[in-house]
């Protein structure tokens, strides 16, 4: 079964999880630097099976879009016409950043380790895609 990618797109980190073979679990894979996202996506997808790419849609509290959007319209532009067949779905991703933190501190993280914004990013992504997988 092919795997599932979560993107959290950020303009200067790009938080990225997959799924396990059989499409149940999320979890982080890595964050990258958003100008090296291509790159990594290229390498990944030659490697892996990918059926979707769930990326967060950046939303304000009154369900307005982000100025970091247009940003990610334009990834996903160029994305789809370098990979027609792997379908993009967007989720929100609303307090992703708050709950990443939150998962973090339950999950008895060290202080130093929370503060790694990298750490938070590959979170965030990984609830992305959870809750993509929870519909």
């Amino acid at each position: 079964m092919p795997k599932l990618l979560g993107i959290d797109y950020g303009k200067k980190r790009t938080g990225i999880a997959e799924t396990d073979d059989l499409q149940i679990v999320a979890s982080g894979l890595t964050t990258v630097e958003t100008d090296k996202l291509c790159d990594f996506l290229n390498k990944y997808l030659q490697n892996n099976n990918v059926e979707k790419i769930i990326i967060g849609e950046s939303l304000t509290l009154d369900g307005g879009h982000n100025p970091i959007e247009k940003d990610i319209q334009k990834f996903i532009q160029k994305f789809q016409n370098k990979y027609p067949h792997i379908q993009i779905i967007r989720e929100d991703e609303r307090y992703t950043s708050k709950m990443a933190f939150d998962t973090m501190l339950q999950g008895g993280i060290k202080k130093k380790k929370r503060r790694n914004k990298s750490l938070i990013d590959q979170v965030s992504a990984a609830l992305i895609l959870q809750s993509y997988l929870y519909r």
